[in-house]
């Protein structure tokens, strides 16, 4: 069985700051007709179980703590028994959305995750969130960058736990260093490529420092 990448958005809203937003989020399904992981468990539970058609979740990996990426998921893990995932540096951030609930595991920088054959390399890339990562699995060509890396630009860093100059770094040391075709699946919005975005770095230094 081939592993594949299934897509969904679901819709709920971001706070953070005082503020609440209605937001689109992406959740990505990496795996193959046995066994998946979930990238960013979104709003959804119930939609997120559709998409897994019965499938085995082996783990809700989760790219940041912002409660419009990880507040589904203890549901979908108490639905499927599977472990939630998160860069300990994000700990903050999941305790304003779920101060009863913990993390199962911590994901560290250079962590490989296997799923159906396929492993996810953990890079580990803070200014978004203290703990932000990107997931990046070379046989699928693709990295899941969460909130650090959309297309036009770095993620947001204007609300607390963020910071500009340390997304512009984590961008230019660990994503723009992947082969240029790495299709970037990311936390909101189209896809792009790692040489699509790699012009404007210099624009995004120039602001940064």
């Amino acid at each position: 069985m081939a592993a594949r990448i299934d897509h969904l958005v679901t819709s709920g809203t971001f706070s953070l700051d005082g503020g609440t937003w209605d937001v689109d989020n992406n959740v990505w399904i990496v795996g193959d007709d046995a066994e998946a992981v979930v990238i960013d468990a979104a709003h959804d539970a119930d939609a997120i179980l559709a998409a897994l058609d019965g499938r085995a979740l082996r783990a809700i990996v989760c790219t940041h703590a912002h409660n419009d990426h990880v507040d589904a998921a203890p549901a979908l893990a108490a639905a499927t028994g599977a472990r939630i995932l998160l860069h300990p540096a994000d700990q903050l951030l999941w305790k304003q959305t779920h101060p009863d609930h913990s993390p199962d595991g911590d994901l560290a920088d250079g962590q490989v995750l296997t799923i159906a054959g396929i492993d996810l390399t953990v890079l580990h890339t803070p200014g978004h969130a203290p703990g932000a990562v990107c997931l990046y699995a070379p046989d699928l060509g693709t990295v899941f960058t969460g909130d650090t890396l959309f297309q036009g630009g770095p993620g947001a860093t204007g609300r607390s736990f963020s910071d500009f100059p340390t997304i512009v770094d984590s961008i230019r040391e660990k994503l723009l260093a992947l082969p240029p075709e790495t299709v970037v699946r990311t936390g909101h919005g189209d896809p792009t490529t790692i040489g699509a975005e790699a012009p404007h770095l210099q624009e995004w230094i120039n602001r940064g420092h």
